[in-house]
């Protein structure tokens, strides 16, 4: 492929083997495909593992931006941020994918395929073992949102608003932590009424809310 396309997403399984989730150009040089490729001696060498999903439609489509994490029983957990045509119209959201086999292949889960206008996610292990998702917003109310999920990452609880009072659709790329006291704070770059320019900002919220 003729480019690289990547955005931090990796997971640090021991002293010198990383694996991490980028993506690469479509073959025709467009924007792009997701893929897992790992180095075992600290960053050396490089090898691509397996592509994550079927390369995108050429005329309008892309699979870019991974969030990934490994689960109990050591698959992976991925979502991607995708674009794509329906029915003459674009659509942009981000869908889950799991491998089983240290990332050589990949399966879509059905759900959930979360319709936010096009922006990447990302995946935290909590202390107590759940995993929060969160992710932009960027259809009218513009915000951030999140979820959680209690068995690793096979269902999901409804969506928790974290704020709605973006200024326009240029917001999003949140980093989620959980705090010593169990509470989130999810940093992310936003655009608000009040301000001219785009800005990082913050929300803490508690997981335990959700439920």
């Amino acid at each position: 492929r003729p480019a690289l396309l990547a955005r931090t997403d990796y997971i640090v399984e021991g002293p010198k083997r990383i694996t991490a989730f980028v993506a690469a150009a479509k073959t025709k040089g467009d924007e792009g495909q997701t893929l897992c490729i790992r180095t075992e001696d600290g960053g050396v060498t490089w090898e691509q593992v397996g592509w994550i999903g079927a390369e995108p439609p050429e005329d309008y489509g892309y699979a870019i931006m991974p969030a990934t994490i490994r689960l109990k029983d050591g698959n992976y957990l991925s979502f991607v941020r995708r674009g794509g045509r329906f029915d003459g119209k674009k659509s942009w959201w981000i869908e889950p994918y799991v491998s089983s086999d240290e990332g050589k292949s990949w399966y879509l889960l059905k759900e959930p395929r979360i319709n936010n206008a096009g922006n990447p996610a990302t995946l935290t292990r909590l202390a107590n073992g759940d995993i929060a998702l969160a992710y932009g917003w960027r259809s009218p109310p513009y915000g951030i949102r999140a979820r959680i999920s209690k068995d690793e990452g096979q269902t999901w609880s409804a969506e928790r608003i974290l704020r709605t009072d973006g200024a326009s659709w240029d917001i999003g790329y949140p980093r989620t932590i959980q705090r010593p006291d169990g509470k989130c704070v999810t940093v992310y770059y936003y655009h608000h009424p009040d301000q001219k320019e785009r800005y990082i900002s913050s929300t803490i919220w508690n997981p335990a809310r959700i439920f």
